[in-house]
């Protein structure tokens, strides 16, 4: 069949849809639960956009059925991989938050911070980012991303001071990202 202009597809489209759209959710609406039922028919749509010129004339609702079968089929697979994934995430042992910072007045300093210094700080010593690096996950430039580092490091330090002049707390190695020995 010979490619339609996009008016023709358009008209033919929401023919077909006018025609289908009821047949289709209740097929659809028998096998699955409403809200999966929905997203399948909206992947039904799309496929019956995207191959309306394949329609037959004779039989589209058939034709609207096996696309719907397919995507079903599909959707019921993927569920499957997603339950499958979180149970093998379920199971693996879940790593810790500080990762491995056992430093409560070092967490406590950096959860005083403000969430970008909190972040620029956690790429630096927990995820040992260059401030190159460190650029390229926040969208920065290079020079940006040092000025924050730099003034984050500042920022926890003082924390970190206030914290030692409680009685507790160290201060901060900027070129180790841990805990300078007291």
């Amino acid at each position: 069949m010979a490619p339609l202009d996009d008016a023709v597809r358009r008209e033919r489209l929401e023919a077909l849809v006018a025609s289908t759209y009821v047949p289709l959710q209740c097929y659809l609406r028998r096998r699955t639960d409403p809200a999966a039922a929905d997203d399948v028919l909206g992947d039904v749509l799309l496929v019956m956009w995207r191959r309306v010129d394949d329609v037959p004339t004779d039989m589209p609702l058939a034709w609207c059925y096996a696309v719907a079968r397919g995507c079903l089929a599909n959707a019921v697979r993927r569920e499957g991989r997603q339950r499958q994934l979180l149970h093998r995430l379920s199971q693996q042992p879940q790593p810790s938050h500080a990762a491995g910072s056992e430093d409560p007045d070092l967490e406590e300093a950096l959860a005083a911070l403000p969430p970008g210094n909190q972040e620029v700080l956690r790429l630096w010593a927990w995820e040992q980012l260059a401030p190159r690096e460190i650029a390229v996950v926040l969208g920065v430039t290079p020079n940006a991303a040092s000025i924050r580092l730099h003034r984050a490091t500042r920022r926890l330090r003082e924390k970190l001071g206030a914290g030692k002049e409680r009685g507790g707390g160290g201060q901060i190695d900027p070129r180790r990202g841990t805990e300078a020995p007291r």
